[in-house]
């Protein structure tokens, strides 16, 4: 019995969907063995919090405390940690997904999970929607591509939602700047100065308060000025931002007036962004001259050599006459 390239194409996605459904069963076996375990260990220790020589308003605060903990929705965050995990979602990867403003481990697993099921959906659609009828050679190349699209669509989103997130940053600066220069002006301390432009300026500060939020956080649960802010002195690759960063960070370490060298660095920045405009401007002149040859050029020879040209014609046609 002879096998046709159709039938055997067929007997292979069989062959793929029994081995996801395979794999699918022994995750899920996973997760529920994971799960009865750390049920038997919630157990175990609701049952040391609530001896008797534990007081009422102690185990009241713990259980408190356990179920402020714990998600409605138990994810397996754990994936991310695995060798495929770490495989499919890479450093560069978690570091788009800082820059977009996600939560982290969340995030991560959406996006791990978003492309697998993309680089096996896409294919599939491919080969059920476009494969009759075509050679074999473009059917392969097709689902290629469909793989390679379905599989770095997702990094290609949240490559350009980052790249938009470091623009707003460049917009936000100067506001940043000259408000923390107005908090400092009125006698408020640093501390002071970054809690209410996290709080109170968020909404003109979209991407830098959320960042200040954090860094406030961490600030707040034990960590150094220094450490605090890193995050939001490296995330964005931003050379002012991390010069702002450095600025802030030795003048709480070693104290004295921030407001000169804050006016110092906001007129610095200044005339970095005019260089920068002028910069776009000359390079805007240049893609325009090809514009103009091309679209003005044309009409201006018409009207200004079109007279000269219907006149020589006149003449040539009245000589040959």
């Amino acid at each position: 019995m002879t096998v046709t390239s159709d039938q055997l194409a067929i007997f292979s996605l069989a062959l793929l969907a029994l081995g996801l459904m395979t794999g699918a069963g022994a995750l899920i076996a996973t997760e529920l063995r994971r799960a009865r375990s750390g049920k038997a260990i919630d157990r175990a220790i609701q049952q040391v919090v609530t001896a008797p020589h534990e007081s009422k308003a102690s185990v009241n605060s713990i259980d408190e405390l356990d179920t402020a903990a714990k998600p409605d929705i138990e994810l397996p965050f754990h994936w991310l940690d695995s060798r495929i995990g770490r495989a499919l979602v890479a450093d560069e990867d978690r570091n788009l997904i800082d820059q977009c403003g996600l939560p982290s481990k969340r995030a991560q697993l959406v996006f791990l999970v978003t492309r697998i099921f993309l680089a096996f959906l896409l294919p599939f659609l491919a080969y059920v929607l476009w494969s009759a009828g075509h050679p074999q050679r473009t059917v392969v190349i097709v689902l290629a591509a469909a793989f390679v699209i379905g599989f770095m669509g997702p990094k290609w989103t949240l490559g350009r939602f980052a790249a938009k997130r470091r623009e707003r940053v460049d917009q936000e600066l100067p506001l940043f700047i000259d408000l923390l220069r107005l908090l400092q002006g009125v006698g408020l301390s640093l501390d002071q100065s970054l809690q209410i432009m996290a709080s109170d300026f968020s909404h003109v500060l979209r991407v830098l308060g959320y960042e200040l939020t954090f860094a406030n956080n961490q600030y707040s649960r034990g960590r150094s000025r220094e450490h605090s802010l890193q995050r939001l002195a490296t995330l964005h690759k931003n050379e002012n931002l991390r010069g702002l960063v450095s600025l802030l960070v030795q003048v709480d370490k070693h104290g004295g007036a921030v407001q000169e060298p804050l006016r110092i660095f906001s007129d610095r920045l200044r005339e970095h962004r005019r260089s920068e405009m002028k910069e776009k401007i000359g390079k805007i002149t240049v893609k325009m001259t090809a514009v103009m040859v091309t679209t003005l050029l044309p009409a201006l020879v018409i009207v200004t050599a079109g007279p000269a040209f219907l006149a020589i014609f006149r003449s040539l046609g009245a000589a040959a006459k």
